[in-house]
């Protein structure tokens, strides 16, 4: 018997459910074309971020206006802004190199935070060929005036600005850190969006104490990462039976893919494992998963998805305050 691996992402039709994440490695495309060769479903583009835009867009801004008065044709010999060689451009190329040089679907990445003009650039991303565009909004709320409520209504408009312009599917990649998931879960979808990506992986600050100054060290994700996203993964699927979601942060092995997909993940996105093992580790991840379902005589990937999710009374308590109080009464410490 074979089993089906395949899965469904925002109508995507995927092969399987390893796709690679957004991140540096995704931007070279030999390694894109190196990732399609070991068999990935899809891939993630470096993000395109806010802050590369604006700041093309503000030193253009300065350079036209210190030579505009040079003489009267002075206002025509600078480059319009969308012909000027910005990240914007850079990022534009890339996605058609990608769409050229591979077949699987390639996912557009758009980074930032605040209500400006970046967000139209997503409709330059469809036109140039990405499949599909994820969101990634990067908010870290610091901001004493600012409510719970507002920082959500800032990202429902975020999500409703960008989708007015796009007609490919909008998947929107958030953190953790919110009063009722759930809740605000359901009105991202509601909004438009057709994916979630559970969850960002926020840099947080160090601090050298011999230079007495702020530091940021990037560290590779362990399988103990998975968890959190496997909770809400977990409790989401159970209320939103429909919703695609996309697992991110931590996944490592083959025992963290099925885990995942169990808890009701639609597609789970590697990038640490890229780093350290390389391209291949796809084929060995989804070798892996083919052999774990056959063993246990599952037919498909769908037959397995979702089956621990909250939505079942037996496993609702692992996702729950109950859960809590069992592990600190199972603990044992370290040996004295």
């Amino acid at each position: 018997m074979t089993v089906d691996l395949s899965t469904e992402y925002m109508g995507l039709q995927l092969p399987h459910p390893i796709v690679a994440a957004a991140c540096p490695l995704t931007g070279d495309l030999d390694f894109l074309r190196r990732l399609e060769d070991a068999g990935v479903a899809a891939a993630v583009l470096p993000s395109l971020f806010e802050e590369q835009i604006e700041h093309d867009e503000m030193e253009n801004h300065r350079f036209r206006e210190a030579h505009a008065e040079a003489f009267p044709e002075a206002t025509t010999y600078f480059p319009e802004m969308d012909e000027y060689n910005s990240g914007l451009d850079q990022y534009l190329d890339h996605i058609q190199a990608a769409k050229a040089v591979v077949s699987i679907p390639v996912i557009a990445s758009l980074n930032g935070s605040t209500p400006g003009g970046w967000v139209r650039y997503a409709t330059r991303l469809e036109e140039a060929g990405a499949d599909a565009l994820e969101l990634n909004v990067y908010l870290v709320a610091n901001d004493s005036h600012d409510t719970a409520d507002d920082i959500e209504r800032h990202y429902i408009e975020l999500v409703r600005t960008v989708k007015e312009a796009i007609s490919i599917p909008l998947s929107v990649k958030i953190g953790p850190y919110f009063s009722s998931l759930p809740n605000f879960a359901a009105r991202l979808f509601e909004t438009g969006a057709e994916g979630l990506v559970i969850f960002n992986r926020y840099l947080y600050p160090d601090i050298d104490l011999d230079a007495r100054e702020f530091t940021t060290e990037l560290t590779l994700t362990t399988s103990d990462d998975v968890r959190v996203p496997l909770r809400w993964i977990g409790i989401l699927r159970g209320e939103l039976p429909d919703a695609s979601l996309a697992a991110t942060s931590g996944v490592n092995t083959t025992h963290d893919v099925v885990k995942l997909l169990l808890a009701g993940a639609d597609i789970t996105m590697i990038a640490g494992v890229l780093f350290k093992k390389g391209p291949d580790v796809v084929s060995q991840l989804v070798a892996g998963l083919r052999t774990w379902l056959e063993e246990r005589e599952y037919k498909s990937v769908q037959q397995l998805k979702g089956s621990m999710c909250a939505r079942f009374a037996a496993y609702r308590p692992a996702y729950d305050r109950a859960n809590y109080m069992e592990t600190l009464i199972n603990y044992t410490g370290p040996d004295d």
